[in-house]
């Protein structure tokens, strides 16, 4: 169900929906690198990012548009209303949710590429992700 964000404030943390921890990475890589070239996903994540991107998709918190061979991935309003962010316009949403990342501490002490780690597969490093702000 989406509600306007002014009313969304007013409702009980129950009737917000949560997003499947699964997708979490999915749709937190798509918000830091938008547009991101599905390709680009799928390098990162492996073969179920197909699956993932479709779930987004389903949920309305992504946007897919042809670009060549691939698609190119941004978040939505939706997306934006279910993580609380005050913009809508896709460079500003990119901007702001890098903004969290940064203030969060999460890449505190990381030289501008992030390895990410597969669980499935013993934690081996699956490939690197350039974090710089330059995109």
């Amino acid at each position: 169900m989406e509600v306007k964000p002014g009313i969304a404030e007013h409702l009980p943390k129950e009737t917000k929906s949560e997003l499947p921890p699964k997708l979490l990475k999915a749709a937190a890589l798509i918000a830091y690198h938008q547009p991101m070239p599905q390709s680009r996903l799928v390098e990162l994540l492996g073969q179920r990012a197909y699956d993932h991107i479709r779930e987004l998709a389903q949920a309305g918190l992504i946007g897919r548009r042809r670009d060549g061979n691939t698609r190119r991935l941004t978040t939505t309003r939706r997306f934006s209303e279910m993580f609380g962010c005050p913009h809508t316009d896709r460079k500003k949403v990119k901007a702001w949710f890098r903004e969290m990342v940064t203030t969060s501490g999460l890449l505190d002490g990381m030289e501008g590429k992030l390895a990410l780690r597969d669980e499935s597969d013993g934690g081996g490093v699956q490939t690197t992700l350039d974090i710089t702000e330059e995109e």
